[in-house]
């Protein structure tokens, strides 16, 4: 019995989720992995990897401070590997998401499934500096989450 010739290297997974100093239950990976490759296929463009990383407030924005020269909270920062194709890091304060949802008045998931989109779109080559640019990035994000929670409705 002869077997068959096997990789060396694991494949690559595309979506990869991380906790730096902070810990809590991230809703169905497969089901988020599948939307966001989507949402990339959607916006034209190839989906190399992403790494998501959760963090506190603190260690944000000591990111913020260190790379963006930014002194303030922010719910996520993202840094692109090509201008061609989805391919980053995408840092998220879940302290952040937290407070966001709450104030807003939305579920904890629908929050962070929102800074999940807006990095993948700021990969995909959507900014949010101007009025125009946020009005924008918004929309594609309300987008993108009423497909993933009409898709979860119709799922149950």
């Amino acid at each position: 019995m002869q077997f068959p010739d096997l990789p060396d290297e694991e494949p690559e997974i595309p979506v990869s989720f991380y906790f730096e100093d902070v810990e809590f239950e991230l809703p169905d990976e497969q089901k988020l992995t599948n939307w966001l490759l989507g949402v990339a296929e959607s916006e034209g463009k190839d989906f190399v990897s992403v790494s998501y990383i959760f963090c506190s407030d603190e260690r944000l924005r000591e990111m913020n401070v260190e790379f963006l020269d930014h002194d303030y909270y922010t719910d996520v920062i993202t840094f692109p590997y090509s201008d061609d194709a989805v391919h980053g890091d995408v840092f998220i304060s879940s302290d952040r998401v937290a407070d966001n949802a709450q104030s807003l008045g939305v579920a904890f998931e629908h929050e962070l499934c929102r800074v999940l989109v807006h990095g993948v779109l700021h990969l995909a080559g959507y900014l949010d500096k101007t009025e125009d640019a946020e009005r924008v990035m918004r929309e594609r994000e309300d987008f993108y989450l009423a497909k993933l929670f009409l898709t979860q409705l119709i799922a149950h």
